[in-house]
């Protein structure tokens, strides 16, 4: 199946899914990442405010905050990515493609070790991913190699195998789980 097609299929199984069932996994993936090695180790989170059907975070940046670490979001500049610090959660608006965006153009965020929470489509257990197609966090980690990744998905975006290009950069570690109590 190539990337148009595999892409079409989990946004359709991502739709199909109820409120109900992605605050259950979304809570399962919230336990392991927060109780992660990654995570304990991490002084800085760079994480994402989730769009559409996409796995919670905003409890886990909430912790993070409580925990004394520092969280940074995404937000884009053109063809350019870039995380800016957040403080509060509410100060965030609509921005690139419907997606949350903080409403300051900064501070951006400077923590070359910052751990950064991944969103995709699909990943495989070798850690490759198909993105949303922009390229962003691509870019972003060509520029700044030295980030742990770590990315937390539903099960049904889990697949045997994926074919990469040269310029996908595959994600540390997947956390994935199902929507079932």
């Amino acid at each position: 199946m190539d990337k148009k097609e595999l892409r079409r299929k989990i946004r359709e199984m991502k739709r199909a899914m109820t409120a109900a069932q992605i605050e259950i996994a979304s809570k399962k993936l919230g336990q392991m990442f927060l109780t992660s090695a990654q995570y304990q180790k991490a002084k800085t989170l760079y994480g994402y405010l989730p769009y559409n059907q996409e796995v919670r975070t905003e409890p886990i940046l909430e912790q993070a905050l409580q925990d004394g670490k520092r969280i940074a979001v995404p937000k884009i500049f053109g063809d350019e990515m870039r995380f800016i610090y957040l403080d509060d959660l509410s100060q965030v608006e609509v921005g690139y493609c419907g997606i949350p965006e903080p409403v300051n153009d900064g501070p951006e965020a400077d923590d070359e070790t910052a751990l950064v929470l991944m969103p995709g489509i699909a990943f495989d257990k070798e850690g490759h991913r198909i993105g949303y197609g922009g390229g962003f966090y691509d870019k972003f980690l060509a520029k700044e190699p030295d980030h742990p990744t770590v990315a937390l998905c539903y099960d049904f975006q889990m697949v045997e195998f994926l074919e990469t290009e040269e310029f996908d950069i595959p994600v540390d570690q997947v956390f994935w789980a199902s929507a079932e109590e």
